[in-house]
């Protein structure tokens, strides 16, 4: 015992030179007299306070004092020492004494310690909360990082409930069993009155958040509201938190079933709630009316594509991304159709005019059935998808290559001047660079077609320091696999083989396989060349690729994704899927290749392809000419043989008009049309004379040596406000020109800071990824909420600051900072 008192002391002597020690049950007289404590004086109070009072204060006023007396401290007015004893310590050697000794605090917080005897019992939590205590504490502070310890949470209200809140989405009540038990329930209560508003005669976690949802849903559409603005900002900010991101969803649907939420959006406009995302229904509210309003085209695409474009400040866009995208591309395509006259005078004419706008309407087209298949939500957008398949098939791919065939049926060579021929490839592009002793990379990729070529061109251009162009150019015809890889490499002679396989030979060589392609190459280009596959390649490690390149100055890249996924019919339907990984594939490709000092590089396509996204009708497949001609090769949209002759809705072409040696004969069925082969798929096809099969792409690709990408700029619209006046402020940021390739879109995290540094308002994250020329199309408006912390700011200056995440860590820097006045009335404290 004594052993405690003393070091109790020697705690209390580091802070006080004068303590206070009444021993009310007078029983530890003899502990007093024992102690030693240096340069301590011991002295018993018995009737000379007053004499004692002039000696510590005036006569030693350095000399540190323990005060001793036997019985109960005096009353107030009979306590001479009572001035001295205020100013200075006590000692006292009950239990809580104990405690605020261990926890180095004075009296005045004896009350709290009192309060809630059951949280100082737990060693490990008196341990906690000591870690946690600071020399300005307040008893008011005390009891909030009590509460803390019990929510295993930081010393704030918010980060108690949060806490709290997510054991309720775990179905679990730990962490409250032991707040309850502490006795520190109250206090919560007490404390979410006055900074939310909450007031229950059952007051509870699960009925707070019940009435927090509601209210909250409340504040923006015009209902009932039971807590204060600052429970607003409270959620918005835990809706926001990556932490406490499951706890929210969860809870957010519990009481949205709770709220009959489903029910109440029912009658509303989706337009009210473009702002509002508190719950996933309002998410699949707008999308079940965006579909129908598409459906209907009731809707421009502008605004569709700005309102999906808000969504996406939303939690639960990530959710719902797919079907925003798909809804957008095929409100796009849907006006894109509308605007396009699928009209043409020339097969050259026809492939400037696709590679010029109508390719887009394939892309819009891929886009929107990559995103509904991966959206996984048949019954919601299936009258979306039988109308887009619908137009796609018969008002824009039937229709366009209908009037395409007019200009194929005329052409007695398949020749499109000055659109060039693949076949060209070799000495158009590749030989240049050999004429100037520069090494050239070039990639085939099979299946690329020219619109999906566009999309990567974007794609590459958007990477830093790479520049790219594209040109359009006329495959051979049939367009297959084989014959298009053939044309790419250095030739004199192209000739199908009577085989059986449709085998393409160069100069008499067999060009299949990529093993055979080498030995071509490396005879054809009189230089050092190689020929591998992607896969080979970026398998490689820095060394291996380096030493290949020192060695070789012509490199060909075989890539083959979306053919190999397409052309087997067990895979057919996921061929868009195939295409987004390939142009994945393509920019890691081109960024290893520039990354190991490839500079001049090439990327193009062996043939294009077709794709339908449904069962196609009888009307889309020609019968089979009569049996008895002599077929050498049969494939959905092309067939080989001798003495074919002409038939029934196919084109007939002689070796000759196409640039072909030998005299194998080709028939090509007509516009999109297919013939019946057994065991093969039919909504993707490749092999025929449309625009989709026979315009490929060919990238042009640098790396430059400067910098070349930049963000787009941002700036905040004040209109002459630069007071704050009430609990809100509505601010407007512009961004100041469209987002292209190289200037890429900019993210920012805003809110209203304190001259401390602290939030004083809800937070957001904005991406400024506006395209449109329109100025008026790039502004955002936004509307923060004032927290309870603003109220201490009043009549002082206070910061909108816009922060930008740093690349690859979790910090931010800051963009812009922008200064306001905060002065309230007294008045904004009334619901008016």
């Amino acid at each position: 015992m004594n052993d405690r008192i003393t070091q109790a002391l020697t705690k209390l002597f580091e802070r006080h030179r004068i303590i206070f020690w009444y021993d009310a049950k007078q029983e530890l007289l003899g502990d007093f007299d024992a102690l030693e404590l240096p340069e301590i004086e011991k002295i018993q109070l018995a009737n000379n306070e007053m004499a004692l009072k002039y000696r510590m204060l005036r006569e030693q006023p350095k000399q540190k004092f323990l005060l001793y007396r036997a019985g109960h401290q005096p009353e107030d007015l009979d306590n001479w020492l009572l001035d001295v004893q205020l100013a200075h310590g006590e000692f006292r050697t009950d239990q809580v004494a104990l405690w605020l000794s261990e926890l180095e605090l004075g009296m005045a917080f004896a009350e709290v310690v009192e309060d809630h005897v059951e949280f100082f019992k737990a060693a490990k939590r008196r341990e906690a909360l000591k870690r946690r205590l600071e020399s300005d504490d307040t008893p008011g502070r005390v009891r909030m990082k009590m509460l803390s310890v019990c929510a295993q949470s930081e010393p704030r209200l918010d980060a108690v409930l949060e806490s709290l809140l997510e054991e309720l989405a775990e179905e679990e009540d730990g962490r409250w069993r032991i707040l309850v038990r502490c006795g520190l329930d109250s206090d919560l209560w007490q404390q979410m009155e006055r900074q939310y508003g909450y007031h229950s005669d059952a007051p509870g976690i699960k009925d707070f958040v019940i009435e927090l949802f509601k209210s909250c849903y409340a504040m923006e559409t015009g209902g009932d509201v039971h807590l204060s603005s600052e429970a607003l900002v409270f959620l918005r900010r835990w809706k926001d938190s990556r932490r406490h991101e499951e706890a929210f969803e969860n809870l957010s649907d519990e009481c949205a079933w709770i709220l009959n939420i489903e029910q109440e959006l029912a009658k509303r406009d989706f337009r009210d709630l473009l702002e509002v995302d508190y719950f996933s229904l309002i998410d699949q509210k707008i999308i079940s009316d965006l579909v129908q309003e598409v459906v209907a085209r009731t809707v421009t695409p502008g605004d569709v594509t700005r309102w999906v474009r808000q969504r996406r400040q939303g939690h639960w866009y990530a959710q719902h991304r797919d079907l925003y995208q798909a809804i957008d591309y095929a409100s796009q395509f849907i006006h894109g159709l509308a605007e396009a006259t699928l009209e043409m005078d020339s097969l050259a004419e026809g492939i400037q005019r696709y590679a010029q706008s109508w390719y887009r309407l394939d892309l819009h087209y891929r886009k929107f059935v990559f995103h509904i298949r991966s959206a996984g939500q048949a019954a919601l957008t299936s009258e979306l998808a039988r109308q887009i398949n619908d137009l796609y098939s018969n008002n824009y791919l039937l229709t366009l290559n209908d009037r395409w065939q007019t200009q194929v049926d005329a052409a007695k060579k398949w020749a499109a001047s000055p659109v060039r021929l693949q076949r060209e490839f070799f000495s158009a592009w590749v030989q240049p660079f050999l004429s100037r002793n520069k090494k050239v990379f070039v990639i085939i990729s099979d299946a690329l077609r020219y619109e999906i070529g566009d999309e990567l061109l974007s794609r590459i251009r958007k990477e830093d320091r790479f520049d790219a162009k594209l040109e359009p150019v006329l495959s051979m015809l049939p367009s297959y696999t084989q014959l298009g890889m053939a044309a790419l490499l250095p030739n004199q002679e192209l000739e199908i083989q009577d085989d059986g396989k449709a085998t393409a030979y160069i100069d008499g060589k067999s060009s299949t396989g990529t093993s055979n392609r080498d030995k071509i190459l490396k005879s054809g280009c009189g230089c050092r060349s190689v020929a591998l596959q992607s896969r080979d390649f970026l398998q490689m490690n820095r060394e291996e690729c380096r030493s290949l390149i020192r060695e070789h100055d012509v490199f060909y890249i075989y890539q083959n994704i979306i053919d190999k996924t397409g052309d087997a019919r067990d895979s057919e339907e996921r061929a868009f899927l195939a295409v987004e990984e390939t142009l994945e594939e393509l920019v890691k490709l081109l960024k290893k290749l520039a990354g190991n000092n490839a500079n001049n590089m090439l990327l193009t396509a062996d043939h294009g392809f077709i794709y339908q996204d449904h069962a196609l009708d009888e009307s889309e497949f020609v019968e089979i000419f009569a049996k008895g001609k002599d077929v050498s090769y049969l494939n959905r949209r092309f067939v080989l043989g001798h003495h074919l002759g002409k038939q029934k809705g196919m084109r007939a072409f002689e070796p000759e008009a196409l640039g072909l040696s030998g005299d194998m004969e080709v028939l090509i069925p007509k516009s999109i049309n297919r013939l019946r082969v057994k065991g093969a798929g039919s909504r993707f096809v490749h092999g025929g004379a449309s625009l989709q099969e026979v315009v490929v792409p060919v990238l042009q690709i640098h790396k430059k040596r400067k910098s070349d990408v930049r963000a787009v700029d941002v700036d905040v619209l004040r209109g002459g406000v630069s007071t704050i006046t009430s609990g809100q402020l509505s601010v407007a940021f512009y961004q100041a020109e469209p987002v292209t390739d190289k200037v890429q879109p900019r993210t920012l995290r805003v809110g209203i800071y304190n001259q401390s540094g602290e939030l004083i308002s809800d937070s957001h994250t904005l991406n400024f990824d506006f395209a449109s020329e329109n100025a008026r199309e790039r502004e955002l408006k936004l509307r923060f909420v004032l927290s309870h912390k603003a109220d201490e700011a009043n009549g002082q200056e206070v910061f909108l600051r816009l922060e930008e995440p740093v690349s690859g860590t979790s910090h931010y820097k800051e963009y812009a900072l922008e200064r306001y006045l905060i002065r309230r009335s007294f008045t904004t404290d009334f619901d008016l």
